[in-house]
């Protein structure tokens, strides 16, 4: 592996519903390039979001190890139940096919999962909830990652799941206000249910919260999708 005064490099990626970010991480997690976000593709097939990725990765400069974020199922590097995402992921391997991109070894979890990685604190019950184009969910014990929890998906409201509520369509349906009320109420109900001892809620959509917070729940920055790339290799 290529050594400098950086150390290894973690080209970090985020594959979002939405948008394709990425940008390049020094050993101890610091960004050393900057931030490339690219619109997904309205046909977010493996192929179409592929071909975008392969020439942001062009931009980034040299890297010895990959990390990416996905929003789903992810399993030894194999993409499942993307929701957001055409249908043609469920089974790809992602983690084989960016290593064929890249030349460098990867290593891909879900896009929550990932985030979580860069803002937990590492003690006792932690819940990460992402705010976009759906609702990506991770849950900690002690540090330690619940794989692939996608509670999202579970009945929240009228049959309705967290993501038919909270998601970016029903933001833009509901408005800010209704969002807000929904999402307040979503709050109470994890924490009755979870215990956790620290929500962090992130995404491009947490800039929308427009309700004070409780004492036991945190904002964290969008970026963080990226940032947790790095403490990806060190589970």
């Amino acid at each position: 592996m290529a050594e400098d005064f950086h150390g290894i490099r973690t080209l970090a990626i985020d594959i979002g519903g939405s948008g394709l970010k990425m940008l390049v991480l020094d050993e101890a997690g610091t960004p050393i390039t900057e931030r490339s976000r690219k619109p997904t593709p309205k046909q977010g097939t493996p192929e179409n979001v592929l071909a975008v990725l392969k020439k942001q990765i062009t931009g980034q400069g040299s890297f010895d190890r990959v990390s990416v974020g996905f929003p789903g199922v992810v399993v030894d590097g194999v993409a499942h139940k993307a929701v957001n995402l055409d249908p043609g992921w469920d089974g790809f391997d992602i983690a084989k096919a960016l290593t064929g991109i890249t030349g460098k070894p990867v290593r891909v979890a879900n896009d929550a999962d990932v985030q979580g990685l860069g803002v937990i604190d590492g003690k006792g019950v932690e819940l990460v909830i992402t705010l976009g184009t759906g609702i990506g969910t991770a849950l900690y014990v002690d540090g330690h990652s619940v794989p692939n929890l996608e509670f999202g998906h579970h009945p929240f409201s009228k049959d309705r799941t967290y993501e038919e509520c909270l998601g970016n369509t029903a933001l833009k349906k509901a408005g800010d206000a209704k969002w807000n009320k929904r999402l307040k109420n979503a709050i109470r109900i994890w924490d009755r249910v979870f215990n956790y001892h620290m929500l962090y809620l992130g995404g491009g959509n947490a800039r929308k919260i427009s309700f004070q917070l409780p004492a036991n729940t945190r904002k964290v920055p969008n970026i963080a999708g990226l940032l947790g790339g790095i403490a990806l290799w060190r589970v």
